[in-house]
């Protein structure tokens, strides 16, 4: 069977219990084994951090201890798969930048607040997105900080009246990468738990958690 970790904290603001209830059940009907923790020193048990398939972070912002910290990475470059999404996984320990070295992004800004936008798929052949068209969400439209090392699945236009100097900015919404052994998979949907009543967002977590895992 395989192991997943689904870690939820950090500021409440983007409902992590809440998403993270959404998407263990789906995890669950996979065959895998959940592993629900509200504590990051779950990261320091070397063995069992070894021992998953999955790692599903949804903390935002907050602080993580370089032991810590070190947990998580090295489980990842081992071959440990890590997915996760919005502020949950880029926004996460602001000052730590390794930990945004791995997850491919950081979060900056959402320059028009909750706002109507538009996502594009752009890899119709990628399994996370196949078949998938594009559609539009009604939540906040990340502006992001993006290694351009990571391979972009779907992405939105900006079309900001309170920052018209990023007219037509093309941002990444969501990509995929690798972090040694490890494959990451992000996206900037899911700023609180409706916003995966989207079956199109929803769809994209669910498959960024199966492919990401080991």
């Amino acid at each position: 069977m395989k192991k997943a970790l689904m870690l939820w904290g950090g500021w409440d603001g983007h409902e992590p219990r809440q998403c993270v209830e959404i998407f263990a059940p789906f995890l669950r009907e996979q065959g895998y084994e959940v592993r629900i923790s509200d504590t990051l020193d779950v990261y320091l048990d070397e063995p069992y951090m070894r021992s998953l398939d999955l790692i599903v972070p949804v903390w935002t912002m907050g602080t993580i201890t370089p032991e810590q910290e070190k947990g998580l990475l090295n489980a990842i470059r081992s071959g440990v798969g890590i997915a996760g999404w919005h502020g949950g996984m880029c926004d996460s320990f602001r000052n730590n930048t390794e930990y945004q070295f791995m997850t491919g992004g950081q979060w900056v800004s959402h320059p028009d607040g909750i706002t109507d936008y538009l996502v594009n798929i752009i890899r119709h052949e990628d399994p996370i997105t196949e078949g998938l068209s594009d559609f539009w969400m009604h939540s906040e439209q990340y502006y992001m900080h993006v290694d351009p090392a990571v391979e972009v699945l779907a992405t939105t236009t900006f079309h900001s009246p309170n920052y018209p100097w990023i007219e037509g900015v093309v941002m990444p919404v969501v990509w995929k990468k690798v972090w040694g052994q490890g494959r990451v998979f992000y996206t900037s949907l899911g700023h609180v738990a409706r916003d995966f009543d989207v079956p199109e967002a929803r769809e994209i977590v669910r498959r960024g958690m199966l492919w990401a895992s080991r």
